[in-house]
C-alpha cells in the first residue's frame, strides 16, 4: 500500500486495521452506506498488473471469463480456479493503457500474483503489483454519479463499463456501485473532492455491506478452493465464459454447468446475533443434521443489528428454509432478497 496515501486516509481520522480500514464503528460506516453515499478507500483490495504482447492471450488461457472480449471500455467479473474448479480467486478485471489490471482480495493477492508467475514461462508478459502505485477508491449511493461529476469523474452508462476521465478510470459495477482507479500521487485530491461534492467517508464495512446487497462475493483466504464459480452465481453476474477455450478448472465448471450437477448456490441472508460469524464458518440444517451443508462467504454488521451476509448452501436447505450458524442448534439465519433472479434447477 502507498505509505502517503495510508498517512492521508490516517490524518483523516481513518484507523487502518488487517481487514481494512475505518472511520468510525463498523456499525456507523454500514448505516453510512445505507442512507448516504459514500465514498470508501478499498484498501482491503490488492492490484495486479499484466501488461506485455501476450498479456490478453496468457490472462484468456487462466481465467473463467474472455479476455479476448474485454474492451478499453469495459471491465468483467472473472475466476482462477485449481483444476478441480475450486476458486482460488475472485477477480474485476479491466484494460487501461498499460495492459490489464486485476482486483482482488488483498490477502491472496501476494498468491495470486505468484500463481499466475508460474504460467509465464516464454510469453511476452510481466506481472507487478500495482497496489503502490494505484488506488482504488469504491462510490457507493443513489447520488453516486452526482458525486464523481462534482469531482470531475465522468461516469460510465452500463454496469461493467469503464470511462476515463485524465489518468482516472471509473467503472461500474451496478446502478449505485462504481470503482475509481487513481494514480497514488493525486488519490488524496480526488479523495477530499468526493467528500466535498457531497459523499460521506466510510470504511471497508460500508463497501462490503453494498457488495452483500448486490450479492457479488470476494474470495479471501478463509474461503479459497471452497466453490465451484456457479455456487457464487458466477455465471449469473457474467464471470464465466463458456464459450472460450480451457482453462484451469474448465472441464468442471463445464460439467455443472451443461450436466446440471449444481448443488449449492450463493444466498444473501441475516444472521442475529451480537458476536461477529467469520467467513468460512459452516452451516446446518436438519436435513444434514451434524454434517455442514454450506458457508458463510461474506460477513458484515448489518444496519439493524446482527450481521448481513452471502453464504452459499444446498439447494434444498434452502428451499426448506431451516438454516443455522455453527451449529443445528445455532442461529437461524433469515433469507433476504438478491438483486438478480437465480437460474431455476
Amino acid at each position: 500500500m502507498n505509505t502517503t496515501w495510508t498517512e492521508f486516509l490516517v490524518s483523516e481520522g481513518a484507523t487502518l486495521e488487517d481487514s481494512g480500514i475505518r472511520f468510525d464503528a463498523p456499525e456507523a460506516d454500514v448505516r453510512a452506506v445505507e442512507s448516504n453515499t459514500v465514498a470508501v478507500p478499498l484498501v482491503h483490495l490488492g492490484l495486479i498488473r499484466c501488461a506485455g504482447d501476450d498479456s490478453v492471450g496468457f490472462l484468456h488461457n487462466l481465467l473463467s471469463n474472455d479476455v479476448k472480449k474485454l474492451g478499453p471500455q469495459s471491465a468483467q467479473w472473472s475466476s482462477f480456479n485449481t483444476p478441480k474448479g475450486r476458486m482460488l480467486a475472485s477477480l474485476l478485471l479491466w484494460q487501461d493503457d498499460s495492459g490489464q489490471m486485476i482486483a482482488t482480495s488483498a490477502d491472496i493477492q501476494p498468491m495470486l500474483q505468484k500463481k499466475l508467475s508460474m504460467y509465464v514461462l516464454r510469453s511476452k508478459v510481466k506481472l507487478a503489483d500495482a497496489t503502490p502505485d494505484t488506488v482504488l477508491i469504491g462510490v457507493s449511493g443513489v447520488t453516486a454519479d452526482a458525486t464523481l461529476a462534482s469531482a470531475g469523474i465522468t461516469a460510465p452508462v452500463g454496469p461493467m463499463t469503464q470511462s476515463v476521465t485524465g489518468d482516472l478510470r471509473c467503472i461500474r459495477l451496478d446502478q449505485r456501485n462504481l470503482v475509481v482507479a487513481v494514480p497514488a500521487a493525486v488519490a488524496p485530491e480526488v479523495f477530499a473532492k468526493l467528500t466535498a461534492g457531497g459523499a460521506t467517508k466510510a470504511g471497508t464495512a460500508a463497501w462490503q455491506l453494498a457488495m452483500i446487497r448486490a450479492g457479488l462475493p470476494l474470495i479471501t483466504a478463509a474461503t479459497q478452493e471452497e466453490f465451484v464459480a456457479q455456487m457464487l452465481n458466477f455465471e449469473v453476474i457474467g464471470g464465466v465464459s463458456f464459450n472460450k477455450g480451457c482453462y484451469p478448472g474448465q472441464e468442471i465448471v463445464a460439467r455443472t454447468q451443461y450436466l446440471g450437477k449444481l448443488k449449492k448456490r450463493m444466498y444473501r441472508v441475516h444472521v442475529p446475533g451480537d458476536s461477529a460469524p467469520a467467513a468460512g464458518a459452516d452451516l446446518f440444517t436438519p436435513e444434514f443434521g451434524e454434517q455442514s451443508a454450506g458457508k458463510l462467504v461474506n460477513v458484515v454488521p448489518a444496519p439493524q443489528g446482527g450481521f448481513e451476509a452471502l453464504a452459499v448452501m444446498q439447494i434444498s436447505c434452502a428451499e426448506a428454509g431451516e438454516v443455522h450458524l455453527g451449529s443445528s442448534q445455532g442461529p437461524l439465519l433469515q433469507f433476504l432478497d438478491l438483486p438478480y433472479a437465480l437460474p431455476e434447477k
